[in-house]
C-alpha cells in the first residue's frame, strides 16, 4: 500500500488544493453498502441498556433475516446525565459529565449503562450481528482538564488539543492537533480500546472537514487489526472534490440530519443530484437515517406544547417567559410517529433503494409497524439497494423526476419516477427514452403494486409518490 504523508497544512479546517497525497488506509472490503439500525432519530443521545437490549432482539428477529446486521448506538453513551427525578429522561441536552478513564478515553455511561456495554456487544456478536458506536472527533474536554496522559507515551491532554477547534452543536471535545507528537498516539489508544471491545463499526461525528482527524481514525482503525466499518459525518456542506480523503471510510453523509419532513425529502434529493456517481468500490453515498416509525422517544412533549411548534417558535416562547424548563433536546421535534404519509415513505425508502445509500433504520423497533416492516424488508428494494450502484437522473419535466440504476453486469435494473409535486398526483405516459432504456424490449414491473407495466401506458403517480420499477430484458 503507497505511504501515505501526513497532513500538516490547514486553512480552516480544510485540505489545501494539492497540499498533500492521499491513499485509502482501510482494508477492510464491503461489497455493499452497510443495513442496520441506529439509535438516533429514536432515542437521541439517550438510548439505555434495557431499551438497547430489546431492540436487538427485535432487530436479530425481523430485520437480520434480511441482511440488515449493524447495530448502532449513536451519541451519548458515555454521559452521566442529569435526570427528570424518577424517570430516565434527560434534563439537559448533551451531558456536561462524562465518564472516562485514566488515560481520557471515554467509559460507558454508569447512568444509562450500569453494566457497561460489553453484555450488549456479547449479545450481538452472539447473534451473529455486527456492533457499533458513534465518537465524535477530537479528545473529551474533562481529559484536557485533567490533563491525563496519553498512553504508552510522555505526553497528555493539553499537548494534543487543540482548544480553538470545537464543533458548533456538541462542546464535549475539543480537536486535536494533529501535528503535535502523541497526537497519533492518542487516536491509537482511543480506536484500539473500541477494537478491544469489539466494535465492528465507528461512527465519525464532526469529522468530515478535518481531513488529518479523517485520516487519524483510519490509521488507527488500520493499527487495532480488527475489521470495522467507518461512516463519515456530519452531512450538509460536502466538498465533493475532497473524495480522496473521504474514501479512508465507507460511508461519506452527504446530507443534514434527515427527518420526517418535506425538507428531509428535498435534501435528499438535491444531494442525490450532487452526488450521483460517486459511489466507489468499499465506499458508499450516505443520505442518513430512515426515520420510519416511532421518533425522539426520550423527548415527551413538554406542558403547554402541541409537539408541532418549530424550535425558533420554542425558544422565542421561552423568551417571552410563556415557556419554562424546556429543554430543546437532541433530535428534531418530541416524541411522535413518523409525520411520513405512506407515500412519502414509499418514495423515501424508494430513493435509498436507487441510490444505494445505507440502510440505517432510526425508529424504535420495540413499536415499528406492519407497513414500515414490509418496506424495509422488501426483497426488490433491498436488492436494488445491495445492487451498490447509484442511479442517474435520466429525466425531469413538470416535477416529475425519472431515475435509473443499472444492474450491474446485465441489461437489467430499476426505475424510480418520483412526483416532485407536494401537492398533487401527476399523470405520466412511460417512455422508454425518458426512462433510459434502450428500445422496447423490457419487461416492467411495479414493485409496490405488484404488477405489469408497458411502454405508452400512462400511470398516475401520487403527491411525493413513486412508482417503483423493475425492468429485464424480455
Amino acid at each position: 500500500m503507497m505511504k501515505k504523508n501526513i497532513f500538516a497544512i490547514f486553512l480552516s479546517g480544510f485540505l489545501l488544493s494539492g497540499c498533500v497525497q492521499i491513499s485509502s488506509e482501510k482494508e477492510l472490503t464491503l461489497s455493499a453498502p452497510p443495513m442496520g439500525w441506529n439509535s438516533f432519530d429514536s432515542y437521541g443521545t439517550y438510548l439505555y441498556e434495557d431499551a438497547a437490549m430489546k431492540n436487538l432482539e427485535v432487530f436479530a428477529e425481523k430485520l437480520a433475516p434480511y441482511g440488515y446486521k449493524y447495530f448502532v448506538i449513536d451519541a451519548g453513551w458515555f454521559g452521566e446525565y442529569e435526570l427528570v427525578p424518577g424517570t430516565l429522561y434527560p434534563k439537559e441536552k448533551h451531558a456536561k459529565n462524562l465518564n472516562i478513564n485514566e488515560y481520557g478515553l471515554l467509559q460507558p455511561s454508569k447512568t444509562y449503562f450500569p453494566n457497561g456495554l460489553k453484555p450488549i456487544i456479547d449479545r450481538c456478536h452472539e447473534l451473529g450481528l455486527k456492533f457499533g458506536l458513534h465518537i465524535m472527533r477530537g479528545i473529551p474536554r474533562v481529559s484536557v482538564e485533567r490533563n491525563t496522559p496519553v498512553k504508552g507515551t510522555e505526553f497528555y491532554a493539553r499537548d494534543i488539543a487543540d482548544t480553538t477547534s470545537i464543533c458548533k452543536w456538541c462542546e464535549q471535545n475539543y480537536g486535536v492537533d494533529m501535528t503535535r507528537p502523541g497526537a497519533q498516539a492518542f487516536y491509537d489508544s482511543w480506536i484500539g480500546q473500541l477494537a478491544e471491545w469489539g466494535v465492528d463499526f465507528i461512527k465519525a461525528d464532526d469529522i468530515v472537514p478535518f481531513p488529518a482527524e479523517v485520516e487519524a481514525v483510519a490509521k488507527a482503525i488500520k493499527k487495532s487489526g480488527r475489521d470495522i466499518v467507518l461512516s463519515l459525518s456530519p452531512g450538509g456542506t460536502v466538498d465533493e472534490t475532497k473524495l480522496d480523503f473521504f474514501k479512508m471510510g465507507n460511508m461519506l453523509r452527504v446530507t443534514h440530519d434527515i427527518w420526517d419532513d418535506q425538507i428531509g425529502l428535498d435534501q435528499c434529493f438535491k444531494a442525490w443530484r450532487k452526488w450521483q456517481g460517486k459511489e466507489d468500490e468499499n465506499f458508499f453515498i450516505d443520505m442518513d437515517m430512515i426515520p420510519f416509525g416511532e421518533l425522539q422517544v426520550m423527548s415527551p412533549v413538554p406542558e403547554g406544547l402541541t409537539g408541532n411548534e418549530s424550535q425558533n417558535e420554542i425558544k422565542k416562547m421561552k423568551k417571552d417567559g410563556k415557556l419554562k424548563n424546556v429543554e430543546l433536546l437532541s433530535g428534531k421535534g418530541f416524541h411522535r410517529q413518523s409525520q411520513f404519509t405512506k407515500d412519502e415513505m414509499l418514495t423515501f425508502i424508494t430513493m435509498r433503494a436507487l441510490a444505494a445509500s445505507p440502510l440505517m433504520m432510526g425508529g424504535n423497533l420495540l413499536t415499528v409497524d406492519k407497513f414500515t416492516l414490509s418496506l424495509l424488508t422488501n426483497k426488490e428494494m433491498i436488492a436494488c439497494n445491495q445492487n451498490s450502484v447509484m442511479g442517474s437522473l435520466k429525466y425531469e419535466n413538470d416535477k416529475i423526476e425519472i431515475w435509473n440504476t443499472p444492474k450491474k453486469n446485465s441489461n437489467d435494473g430499476w426505475i424510480g419516477i418520483f412526483n416532485r409535486n407536494a401537492k398533487e398526483s401527476q399523470e405520466y405516459v412511460l417512455s422508454a427514452s425518458q426512462l433510459g432504456l434502450d428500445g422496447n424490449g423490457f419487461l416492467l414491473k411495479d414493485i409496490w403494486n405488484n404488477s405489469e407495466l408497458l411502454i405508452g401506458q400512462e400511470v398516475s403517480v401520487p403527491a411525493n409518490g413513486v412508482i417503483f420499477m423493475k425492468y429485464e430484458v424480455k
